[in-house]
């Protein structure tokens, strides 16, 4: 079992030491190996927002660095644990600008076979508002997030009771993270199809502005009628005719809005 870590801490301190407890907990369970993407040491550019991508393709994005490197990483791992400190509310500015330069994947989901692990840590709030945030990043991206762990790691010294607690939490998400990988891939919930649905009927109406992203979606059958889903589990029948329904609409409300543009 490979498992990438993408580091969102510019320093080897309470989130890059939570990550080490994990991976310690793993490798008591079994056979597990650990590579680590520190974020500040990667070349990544920041988003430009041109819009190539989404258009052309990632290969025609100007930024040249080491993105299709970090992907490839990501494709060859089982499972990706993405960790990082609460900085003003939310991910650090490394995981920010790791998720921006990976945004045509929102467009273009690709990631379905992989597990993923959320972790942050703070000293005082926002995991909440952080490990929402992760958790529809990695979903959108396709990942089937296992499991989410917050850990308080205030600054200076931490009473013993509060390093147990933390140390609990962290071998309960290891525990189920490791676990989920002996797992079939769960049936997708409501807002998972309301994703899928709107993404179908975006990309399908809009293949000569985005032909890109309508390539892609048809290489993979996604814009089939039959299509439920982007693999092939079980979904619940009432999931289903809801996210039909509200694919109907979209698709009829931008056939009009793009007939009011051309006219």
């Amino acid at each position: 079992m490979k498992i990438l870590v993408i580091m969102g801490s510019p320093r080897k301190g309470n989130t890059y030491r939570a990550v080490q407890k994990i991976e310690e907990f793993m490798h008591s369970m079994g056979s597990v190996e650990f590579e680590y993407l520190m974020l500040k040491d990667a070349t990544l550019s920041q988003c430009r927002g041109c819009f190539v991508c989404f258009i052309k393709g990632e290969d025609h994005c100007p930024c040249k660095d080491d993105a299709p490197d970090i992907e490839q990483k990501m494709n060859a791992a089982d499972g990706v644990i993405f960790a990082t400190p609460v900085y003003g509310m939310n991910v650090s500015a490394l995981m920010k600008n790791f998720i921006d330069r990976f945004s045509y994947i929102f467009h273009r989901p690709r990631f379905f076979d992989k597990k993923a692990l959320l972790l942050s840590t703070t000293g005082a709030l926002g995991l909440k508002e952080v490990l929402d945030y992760l958790k529809l990043v990695a979903s959108i991206w396709s990942f089937e997030v296992s499991y989410r762990v917050g850990i308080v790691t205030p600054p200076g010294p931490i009473s013993r009771k509060k390093e147990q607690e933390n140390n609990q939490k962290l071998e309960k998400a290891s525990f189920v993270f490791y676990n989920s990988f002996q797992k079939e891939r769960r049936s997708p919930g409501l807002k998972d199809i309301f994703v899928f649905r709107a993404q179908k009927a975006s990309f399908g109406e809009l293949g000569q502005s985005s032909p890109s992203d309508y390539a892609y979606w048809k290489e993979k059958g996604w814009l089939s009628p039959e299509a439920k889903y982007y693999v092939d589990v079980p979904v619940n029948p009432v999931y289903n005719a809801i996210g039909w329904i509200s694919e109907k609409m979209l698709r009829r409300k931008m056939r009009k809005d793009l007939a009011e543009i051309g006219s």
